[in-house]
C-alpha cells in the first residue's frame, strides 16, 4: 500500500503568526526540518509558522533562556 503522503505534492499555507503564505512539502523533509527549533505540530487545525516567525520565537525563546 502506497503512503498518500509520499505523492502529495507541496502545499501553501497561511502563517499561524503573521498570515504570510509560505510552502510545506508533506512528500519530502519541510524547511522546518532544517531548523534547530523546534515546536509540536499544530493541533487547533491552525497552520504552522512561517520561516520569519519560527525564527523570531526561537530567537524570543533563546532571549529569555527558555527553549
Amino acid at each position: 500500500m502506497t503512503d498518500r503522503l509520499e505523492n502529495a505534492a507541496s502545499r501553501r499555507l497561511a502563517c499561524a503568526g503573521c498570515g504570510n503564505e509560505f510552502g510545506c512539502n508533506l512528500s519530502g523533509p519541510c524547511w522546518c526540518s532544517d531548523e534547530t527549533f523546534r515546536l509540536p505540530m499544530p493541533v487547533d487545525g491552525s497552520d504552522c509558522l512561517c520561516p520569519d516567525c519560527l525564527r523570531k520565537l526561537a530567537s524570543q525563546r533563546a532571549g529569555t533562556g527558555a527553549a
